[in-house]
């Protein structure tokens, strides 16, 4: 069962645990177009699999004409691509709701921009030749463990017409390199514009099924709900964010900044998974102006912004807001749900101009 706790009880001895297994993305590590390995965020749910890539083979079965069975050596030699893909925890921003979910502890910095290499999904699919009667595709990682006292392997699925977005992945590389262990060496799945459970790790098998999966990260996480009877709704793409890299100096305890006068130059990242983003507006105490925002490099890949503030001595609040083609604006006051998903609250913290 999910438990909830107020943020008032602070964070729990088991929370701060996972907290050390995990790590965000350092805010100031949005100043690089593409993230480096070593800063971007990561998410471990279970353990990290110890795998011999010589040995290991990816099966892909079930409703299919013909089941294959690849070897790293197979997947690499197939026609590869490089994108670069932001993606995001569905659990970032969690410990801002209250009361919150007993679980990874994220700030707002369960990020990252890389470059992935792999070859398409969709190739792999064709070759087996899926059957008429198929609707889903569950991948299934290596990882195994218990939550909420269920033991599993971790999977998810994609319908099929999903799975034929040519930007779909078998991702081998990170930023040039073969994939590291905590990053789901040696095949993971990439999803661009899903959050990151999506895109699973550790990959070693590829079932086409006749009927929707009914896996526990399916359909017991990751789900937007209201309390504890509710099924919920699944969480999906990436909703608009926009995230300021915090400028001048910080307290070591607080992070609380402190800038000189003059101008300031304030610069972020906003990204979307469901259309561009089209606006990104800077706020100082509640006075919002629009910022400048850069060439959008990829499709799916966060786009950098800047905005230029004339600041004088006193005490200020910043804020940063994004909008997306669609129209969706980051909200000012929370959605709250139990699991803690799909927080895109603005941005906002003090800083002295001194």
């Amino acid at each position: 069962m999910t438990e909830l706790v107020s943020r008032a009880q602070g964070v729990r001895f088991d929370e701060l645990a996972l907290a050390t297994r995990n790590h965000g993305m350092q805010l100031e590590g949005m100043r690089y177009d593409i993230t480096p390995i070593g800063m971007h965020y990561l998410l471990i749910h279970f353990d990290i699999p110890e795998i011999d890539a010589s040995s290991w083979r990816l099966r892909v079965t079930g409703n299919v004409e013909r089941e294959l069975e690849l070897s790293l050596d197979d997947i690499r030699s197939r026609p590869a691509t490089t994108i670069p893909v932001t993606l995001e925890c569905a659990g970032n921003g969690r410990t801002a709701m209250d009361p919150r979910n007993v679980s990874q502890p994220w700030g707002l910095e369960a990020i990252g921009t890389a470059e992935w290499t792999g070859t398409a999904l969709g190739g792999i699919l064709d070759d087996c030749g899926i059957r008429d009667e198929a609707v889903e595709v569950v991948f299934t990682g290596a990882d195994r463990g218990f939550q909420d006292n269920v033991e599993h392997n971790y999977q998810r699925s994609l319908r099929i017409g999903e799975c034929r977005r040519p930007e779909i992945l078998l991702a081998y590389e990170m930023n040039g390199v073969p994939l590291p262990p905590q990053h789901g060496f040696p095949l993971r799945l990439l999803v661009p514009g899903w959050y990151g459970m999506t895109s699973v790790k550790w990959l070693r098998n590829i079932e086409v099924v006749d009927r929707p999966f009914i896996g526990f990260q399916q359909t017991a996480a990751y789900r937007y709900q209201r309390d504890a009877d509710d099924p919920g709704l699944p969480v999906s793409r990436i909703r608009v964010r926009a995230l300021m890299i915090p400028p001048g100096i910080p307290d070591f305890q607080s992070r609380r900044r402190t800038v000189e006068s003059g101008a300031v130059v304030l610069r972020g990242r906003a990204w979307c998974g469901t259309s561009a983003v089209v606006r990104v507006e800077v706020g100082v105490d509640d006075v919002w102006r629009d910022a400048e925002l850069d060439h959008s490099v990829a499709e799916f890949a966060w786009r950098g912004w800047s905005y230029t503030w004339d600041a004088r001595p006193g005490e200020y609040r910043l804020s940063c807001r994004a909008t997306d083609a669609d129209g969706n604006v980051q909200p000012a006051e929370q959605f709250w749900n139990r699991q803690g998903m799909g927080n895109n609250l603005i941005q906002e913290f003090p800083v002295t101009v001194r």
